[in-house]
């Protein structure tokens, strides 16, 4: 279930390494993203391309 939370909870979060995506469009992702991003696009969202992710991490989503 998605959650809002604080920038600075997204820095603690990613410090406990937590994955990090920006799902906006790729240009907006080259064009500025937090450090440590990843970039996985929002209407490619399902369950192939979050296969290969350690569901153990908190995952951050932008």
């Amino acid at each position: 279930m998605p959650t809002e939370i604080s920038r600075d909870r997204v820095q603690q979060l990613v410090d406990e390494g937590a994955l990090l995506f920006d799902v906006r469009p790729e240009r907006e992702f080259m064009d500025e993203h937090i450090v440590g991003a990843r970039h996985l696009w929002l209407k490619t969202l399902d369950a192939t391309t979050t296969s290969g992710l350690d569901r153990a991490l908190a995952t951050v989503v932008y």
